[in-house]
């Protein structure tokens, strides 16, 4: 079942920690790319010093400000695309970071794209924000402004009744401002074993 907009419409926090578990499945040349929500980040709006809406709506960064459900997509480092998808109602500002995933489907071509063997481990095809991207062929011009709850559409989450894991809360890492709060929200490392076998 596709995760409808309704559940984006909430503060990120809620819609982070809700995340952990579901499937981000990307349609890449016709043919699905399947990862189980490991890792994700929740991020506010002007009150968020680490936020990029904290400075206000720009052109950069109008879809953090509504309405939920929508792909921000984002360059970093100069090298790496990171995916984001839009919370809170249309008009505030708010977003969930995707940091890492456990690849479910489609290993193979997620191996190809970050020119790794089909046998990496997880860690090296999908551990970090840049890195999923670069597996599921997320860039800007492929996942910017894609709604995440159109049946159709090539990004989207899904919900496969999987239970909620175990999860951990600790502060967002690689930031300078606002690095104290505690809006990262990882699976148990348990709970990750009992998705790798299931």
């Amino acid at each position: 079942m596709i995760v409808p907009r309704s559940f984006y419409n909430r503060a990120p926090d809620l819609v982070a920690k809700d995340l952990l578990g579901k499937l981000l499945v990307r349609t890449y040349r016709g043919r699905p790319l399947v990862g189980r929500i490991i890792e994700v980040e929740a991020y506010f709006g002007t009150h968020d010093a680490a936020s990029h809406a904290a400075m206000g709506p720009t052109a950069r960064n109008a879809i953090m400000f509504g309405p939920p459900g929508f792909a921000y997509v984002y360059f970093i480092y100069g090298m790496h695309w990171c995916l984001n998808v839009s919370c809170l109602p249309e008009g505030v500002a708010g977003a969930v970071l995707f940091r890492a995933l456990l690849p479910m489907k489609g290993i193979a071509t997620m191996a190809r794209l970050r020119n790794q063997l089909p046998t990496a481990k997880p860690a090296a095809l999908t551990g970090g924000p840049g890195k999923l991207c670069q597996a599921m062929g997320i860039t800007h011009a492929a996942g910017h402004g894609v709604d995440f709850t159109r049946p159709r559409s090539p990004i989207r989450i899904m919900d496969d009744g999987h239970p909620l894991p175990a999860v951990d809360i600790t502060p967002r890492i690689g930031l300078t401002k606002a690095a104290d709060l505690p809006l990262r929200f990882v699976a148990r490392p348990e709970s990750i074993r009992k998705i790798a076998t299931s």
